[in-house]
């Protein structure tokens, strides 16, 4: 057995952002893999949590796929309000992201709603940007997905491209038990030799069916994957660019699968333009250095030729976490509306 140090503490980082098993006992299986024991892994993984670099470990789901309906937004709001706005916005359970950004709309994040959502999408921004008193909007759904897939190279060994893989796209009915289990898998998991174990026995359900479920989910792109999501900056990842790009409508999706093959980029979508906003193709990307985050962005320029982009860095992180989907609160952010 190996010493579990640095090196393969980085190794065992990049592991769990790829996929984490489902599996009765996946610290086994992961220090299997990295030959050291599951005590070790399980001690590290916890102490990794106490500081704050792992955020959290569960499903991550297609929104889309389960009904909800999501967009990116961005508010233009007076630099001196921007804390008070950022609470507002918080409010809503269905905003899992929101920065403020180097640009006159400083305001950026991204809103579900449910599919039984009574305002909707479109009437639920508007409330936000009443309540906010927002100067302006930009509305910017996703026309076209190339790639979503956090994985910060805690290694250092990841090529600079990478191979997209196809995304799972099979039809299944959602059923009671698929739901119960979405409830279940979109939990951050307890770091035990066996931490399903108690969501299985939550639901009555044999581990058997559990898994089985939870596969096909995963298996059918319902669930994009299981995976350890990073704190990029206690993970030494401290520049954070949402890098924009003007593309002619003609080379759209080849050039957005081409940045979507840099490794450093972990979301890269297509979406509409506006007479304000001229930039169609977005791309984060995530680096060590803003040295290290320009000179990323500027061979993604080389290699398509494009000329008109912009960088917008995050200066503030107002709010990061997961969606929780069929939750009460969406109805009750809704109803709380309609009394003020």
């Amino acid at each position: 057995m190996k010493i579990l140090d640095k090196n393969i503490e980085n190794e065992l980082l990049f592991e769990m952002q790829n996929s984490f098993p489902m599996v009765q006992k996946p610290f086994k299986v992961i220090a299997k893999k990295l030959e050291v024991t599951q005590e070790e892994v399980i001690n590290r993984v916890n102490k990794l949590k106490d500081e704050k670099i792992i955020r959290q470990t569960s499903a991550i789901f297609n929104t889309k796929r389960l009904g909800y309906k999501s967009s990116l937004v961005a508010f233009k709001i007076d630099p001196n309000r921007v804390d008070e706005v950022a609470k507002i916005i918080n409010a809503h359970p269905g905003v899992s992201h929101n920065y403020l950004r180097e640009d006159e709309y400083n305001i950026w994040f991204t809103i579900a709603v449910a599919p039984n959502s009574k305002l909707g999408l479109k009437k639920t921004i508007e409330i936000l940007k009443e309540h906010t008193k927002a100067e302006d909007a930009i509305i910017l759904p996703t026309l076209k997905m190339f790639k979503i897939s956090v994985k910060m190279d805690t290694t250092g060994k990841q090529a600079k491209k990478e191979k997209i893989k196809k995304v799972a796209n099979r039809n299944i009915k959602l059923t009671d038990e698929h739901i119960a289990i979405i409830k279940e898998l979109q939990k951050d998991i307890e770091v035990i030799p066996e931490p399903f174990k108690n969501s299985i026995e939550r639901l009555n359900m044999s581990s058997k069916r559990f898994f089985e479920l939870a596969h096909e989910l995963k298996d059918s792109g319902v669930m994009r994957r299981f995976a350890t999501i990073l704190n990029h900056r206690r993970a030494g990842f401290r520049a954070n660019a949402m890098s924009v790009w003007s593309v002619p409508e003609e080379r759209a999706e080849e050039i957005g699968r081409e940045l979507a093959e840099f490794s450093a980029v972990s979301h890269c979508y297509l979406r509409p333009t506006y007479p304000n906003w001229a930039y169609n193709l977005f791309a984060m990307v995530h680096a060590k250095t803003q040295k290290e985050c320009n000179t990323i962005i500027e061979d993604m320029a080389k290699q398509t030729g494009l000329k008109e982009y912009r960088k917008l860095y995050s200066t503030v992180e107002f709010k990061k976490q997961r969606l929780i989907y069929f939750d009460d609160a969406f109805r009750e952010w809704e109803e709380r509306v309609k009394l003020t």
